[in-house]
C-alpha cells in the first residue's frame, strides 16, 4: 500500500497504457483511440458542471446495504467527494478506486465523505467492493442518469460496442444484466471518469473529468480542494 502512495495515480495509469500498447494489436488499439478522439470532439469536457455550480441531488442504491443513499444525507455528514467510474472491467477504474481506498483514512480525517458511482448493477458494484477491499460506498446509477446531470454521460458508439464484444467485455450485462442481443441504449451508457468535490452548501468546489479514460483527476489535487 505504501508503495502505491509514493507514485502519482497518473503514473500508475500510464504504466497500464504502456503495457497495453505492448500486448494489444495496433489495429485493435486504433479503434479505442479513434473512439476516444471522437468523444473528445463532441465537446463533452466543456459540458462538465464547473466549480461554483450547485450540485445535482441524487439518491442511488448502495452496493453493501442495498438501501438508497441520498446526497443530502451524505452532505449532512461533511464535504462530499464523488468519483464517477466506468466499471470493474476497466483496469484504469480499478487502479483509481484502489488509490482512493488507500487514501480513505486521510479523507475521513479531513471530515470528507467519499462515494464512487457507476452505471453498474448493484450486484457488480458489490463484486467490486469485495474484490478490492473498498471501505467507501459504491452507488449504482442505472443508465448513467445521475452522470448525465453532472454533464459527463455518453453512449458508446457502434464500432466501439463491437470492439468491446470482441475482447469479451459485456457492458450491457455489467450495467443492466442484459446480453448483447437484448441490450438497450441505456445499457450502453457510461460516464467519462470524473471527480467532483461538493461542500456542505451543495456547491461544487472542484470538478475534473476527461474524455480520455486513461487520464484521471489526481487525488492530491482533490485533497488540496478539501483544505480550501
Amino acid at each position: 500500500m505504501a508503495a502505491a502512495l509514493n507514485i502519482s495515480l497518473q503514473d500508475q495509469l500510464d504504466r497500464i497504457t504502456q503495457n497495453t500498447r505492448a500486448l494489444v494489436q495496433p489495429e485493435r488499439l486504433a479503434i479505442s483511440e479513434r473512439a476516444t478522439e471522437d468523444l473528445f470532439n463532441t465537446g463533452i469536457e466543456d459540458r462538465i458542471l464547473k466549480a461554483g455550480a450547485q450540485a445535482p441531488s441524487f439518491t442511488l442504491e448502495d452496493a453493501l446495504t442495498h438501501k438508497p443513499v441520498s446526497s443530502a444525507d451524505l452532505l449532512a455528514l461533511g464535504p462530499l467527494v464523488v468519483n464517477f467510474f466506468r466499471g470493474r472491467w476497466d483496469p484504469y477504474c480499478v487502479t483509481e478506486l484502489e488509490a482512493w481506498r488507500d487514501l480513505h483514512t486521510d479523507l475521513r480525517r479531513r471530515g470528507a465523505i467519499f462515494v464512487a458511482i457507476s452505471p453498474q448493477t448493484t450486484r457488480q458494484n458489490n463484486f467490486t467492493l469485495e474484490q478490492h477491499g473498498l471501505q467507501y460506498p459504491l452507488l449504482s446509477d442505472p443508465g448513467a442518469t445521475t452522470a448525465e446531470k453532472f454533464g459527463i454521460a455518453h453512449t458508446i458508439p457502434q464500432d466501439l460496442r463491437s470492439y468491446y464484444q470482441s475482447i469479451l467485455i459485456n457492458i450491457p450485462f455489467n450495467n443492466a444484466g442484459l446480453s448483447y442481443h437484448n441490450a438497450t441504449e441505456a445499457s450502453w451508457r457510461l460516464p467519462i471518469p470524473a471527480v467532483f468535490v461538493i461542500d456542505q452548501t451543495n456547491t461544487i468546489v472542484f470538478a475534473e473529468g476527461h474524455a480520455d479514460f486513461r487520464v484521471r483527476p489526481e487525488p492530491a489535487d482533490i485533497l488540496v480542494a478539501l483544505n480550501r
